[in-house]
């Protein structure tokens, strides 16, 4: 936690505030405003001196974007040295209007489509504040920026002469938080879904789920008032959201600057849209990734053996599986990573992935960018510099996690193609997909980069090089839309690097619930794909929790049985071979969907708004709505409750409407919340009123990639006056539909039409609807 106040009068102990109390300097440069604010009130020209003061501009890259960035020294390291993320990567959007900047004698003003900001010009005055047409979003006012200085001998003018840079210094915003306004984002966090009340330091570490650190720390939160925020440093940041002032959500970031882009919606998904054009779309996984990944979990002893033999178990049962996932072990012990099977585990890794993959299955395994001491391929980094080092010129090395292991310096461009060399021998030999584990454990002290990056800014944002320069051999090999990651530590940016799993809960209910609030918070910064590791991850889940988590896993975008010290293949958790049975019927559920759900990841990709949603961004008009974190939005038709313990019980809130479930076949009433009892083969996956999706009519597809627009069934939820399409993706064009129904209905008919392409097969449209019944027609006859 990083307070600097005691209460509202005065400041923590050794510390010293130079708040922003005056404009000074004002100007308009072109469209940016510049501005210069003292840190003392001007009397007369001798209160000019001894006066630190902040520079600031305020512009805008986008419509409905504002851009505000203040420095205290403008030529120091810790301003200019990078790293910086990479913004805008798929270029800036067309305006709807332009951008006009103006001063008057009381204030500069700047107006970027429907969003302004205001700066208070008059003597002894400070305040920024940002409108939309009449309504205040949240303004900086009286002694909410402001410079830093911490440690009694940092305050001293003589300690200064000695040491400019003596003690810590920080910049801060403060921003104002409106009544009953909540907060949420900041990255996969396990804790309450709404972030008021709460210290957030966003900074990676390995700390399991059931903590406040998290391996995914994204600088972004969106806000129930119509706006969010993006602070665009890699480097610490506090923030106390209502926790230190009870109006306010203090941001401070270490060192001389600060900033933040303003993100105007006013709708929540297009605030996480607009957002995601400043640090990238996720790229379009490729279909075969959306059916089921079997691991071999993580401290297990197998070999070919077991691999094959849980294949064949799998095949046994009919439970289709997509990926075979190799973790950590498929490398020798003490070798991690060498990049090269174990031979004594694996004699004949290359003959053994044709032999998977020749029954229509993908590989993927574990990797991490942590090189040990004994792995063959150690001395010829360390030699060549390719790893990150000391002060000194020696490898910084490390003994937590694998002994005597360097960091690969992925700033280093002879480096990265190094490191990609070692994974295009294992695509060369049949591997399909990479888990890029760890990328956390980063070293900040004693640490010298190729490029000369700060550690600091480094520790977070080696995540985003590890994974990018990773995903480009999977883009060259396979091609576009065609590469996909299972990754866990991640940044601002690394969206663009799909898929992302949410590390290691432990095989509790109690985890299950805060791995959906970790997976909800992570979409709402901008993460379109996520799954997690069904059953848990620490311990062995009971048949039970097993059965219930395998439901919600399959009803993620992405799905994958992994553990720690024991396997997931259902036969060993449940006896009784029911697990066995809930598993190939929820796979079966999930690959009758694909033709939804593959629609709605190509949504996700075009305007980054996630698959996993936040009940808020699909109802965002419902109160109610912002409180809930058991349940979720599946793309934008799907409403999903997981149940939370083994006798099926389940409470959910539904906003109004009649809501149709696509297990059950049955309706609720929305409106308020439903208490419902089921199965291990049901829970409530309800089609929300006044949508349609498209559903595969044979319930036993063996794959995941199939011709999706052939024998389908339209489920249509009518309610009057209703006007939605369907579109079907083509499985062999990804990001192309093979057609597209436009669906409208008045009082007593529903008609559909063809706009797009054309149908095969055969197609029922099914109208369900608890006053009309059900009805059923073929695309022979369409209305």
């Amino acid at each position: 936690m990083v307070k600097f106040s005691h209460g509202c009068w005065h400041p923590a102990p050794d510390t010293l505030l130079d708040w922003a109390v005056e404009t000074v300097k004002a100007e308009t440069r072109g469209d940016t405003l510049h501005f210069v604010t003292s840190s003392k009130p001007i009397n007369f020209r001798g209160d000019t001196l001894n006066n630190p003061t902040l520079t600031h501009s305020l512009s805008s890259p986008i419509d409905n974007v504002l851009h505000l960035s203040s420095t205290h020294w403008t030529k120091q390291e810790s301003v200019t040295q990078g790293p910086h993320f990479e913004l805008f990567p798929e270029g800036k959007s067309a305006r709807i209007s332009s951008v006009e900047a103006t001063r008057s004698t009381e204030n500069l003003k700047l107006q970027a489509g429907h969003i302004s900001a205001t700066v208070d010009t008059r003597p002894k005055s400070f305040d920024i504040s940002f409108h939309t047409q009449d309504k205040l979003l949240t303004k900086l006012g009286w002694r909410s920026v402001a410079y830093i200085k911490q440690g009694t001998t940092a305050l001293h003018p003589r300690a200064n002469y000695l040491d400019p840079n003596k003690g810590k210094r920080w910049v801060t915003y403060q921003l104002q938080l409106g009544v009953g306004e909540k907060v949420y984002g900041l990255g996969e966090r396990f804790g309450p879904l709404i972030k008021n009340g709460q210290s957030v330091e966003i900074w990676n570490e390995d700390g399991g789920t059931g903590s406040e650190l998290t391996y995914k720390n994204i600088p972004f939160f969106v806000t129930s008032a119509g706006y969010g925020v993006f602070i665009p440093t890699s480097n610490f940041i506090s923030l106390e959201i209502q926790s230190e002032r009870t109006t306010r959500i203090n941001i401070s970031v270490p060192g001389e600057s600060l900033a933040m882009y303003l993100i105007y919606g006013p709708d929540p998904k297009s605030i996480v849209e607009r957002y995601t054009t400043i640090t990238g779309k996720p790229a379009l996984p490729p279909a075969w990734t959306f059916g089921l990944w079997l691991s071999t979990s993580f401290t297990t002893e197998y070999d070919e053996d077991t691999v094959t033999t849980f294949l064949d178990g799998m095949r046994q049962r009919e439970i289709p599986v997509s990926v075979f996932h190799f973790d950590c072990f498929w490398m020798p012990a003490f070798k991690w990573c060498d990049y090269e099977f174990d031979k004594d585990y694996f004699p004949d890794a290359k003959g053994q992935l044709e032999r998977i993959k020749s029954r229509g299955i993908h590989i993927c395994v574990w990797i991490n960018p942590y090189i040990a001491q004994e792995s063959t391929i150690f001395d010829e980094a360390a030699d060549k510099g390719y790893f990150i080092k000391k002060t000194d010129g020696s490898v910084w090395q490390y003994d937590f996690w694998q002994a005597g292991m360097g960091f690969v310096d992925f700033t280093n461009p002879e480096a990265c193609k190094w490191y990609q060399g070692k994974l295009q021998a294992l695509v060369d030999m049949g591997v399909d997909s990479f888990k890029t584990d760890f990328g956390e454990r980063i070293p900040t002290g004693d640490v010298i980069y190729f490029d000369g990056s700060s550690p600091e800014k480094m520790h977070n944002y080696y995540s985003f090089l590890y994974n990018k320069v990773t995903f480009e051999v999977l883009s060259k090999n396979f091609g576009e839309h065609k590469a996909a990651l299972f990754a866990r530590s991640a940044t601002a940016g690394c969206q663009r690097f799909p898929v992302h799993w949410g590390g290691d809960p432990y095989s509790t209910f109690e985890a299950m619930a805060e791995t959906l609030r970790g997976g909800l918070s992570l979409a709402l910064s901008g993460f379109g794909y996520w799954a997690h590791d069904i059953g848990g991850f620490e311990g062995k889940p009971d048949p039970g929790l097993f059965k219930r988590w395998i439901a919600f896993g399959l009803l993620s975008s992405h799905s994958r049985l992994h553990g720690s010290g024991s396997f997931r293949v259902p036969w060993l958790i449940d006896e009784t071979g029911e697990a066995d049975r809930v598993l190939k019927h929820f796979v079966q559920l999930k690959h009758s969907l694909m033709p939804y759900l593959y629609s709605s990841a190509i949504q996700t990709h075009q305007t980054g708004v996630p698959m996993l949603r936040a009940l808020f961004l699909e109802h965002p008009k419902d109160p109610m709505a912002w409180y809930q974190d058991m349940e979720y939005s599946l793309g934008d038709s799907l409403l999903v409750a997981p149940i939370f313990n083994a006798e099926g019980k389940v409470q959910y809130y539904l906003p109004k409407g009649e809501w149709y479930g696509i297990i059950d076949q049955k309706m609720r009433t929305g409106g308020g919340y439903v208490i419902e009892e089921h199965d291990y083969f049901s829970l409530p996956v309800l089609l929300r009123p006044g949508y349609a999706i498209a559903q595969s009519k044979d319930a036993k597809n063996d794959n995941v990639v199939y011709d999706w627009g052939r024998d389908i069934k339209v489920l249509v939820n009518w309610v009057e006056g209703m006007k939605t399409a369907v579109k079907i993706p083509d499985h062999e064009s990804p990001c192309d539909f093979k057609f597209v129904l436009d669906i409208s209905s008045d009082s007593d008919q529903v008609k559909v039409d063809v706009v797009e392409g054309k149908v095969t097969g055969s197609m029922d449209i099914v109208v369900v609807n608890k006053s009309i019944g059900a009805a059923v027609g073929s695309h022979d006859n369409l209305t």
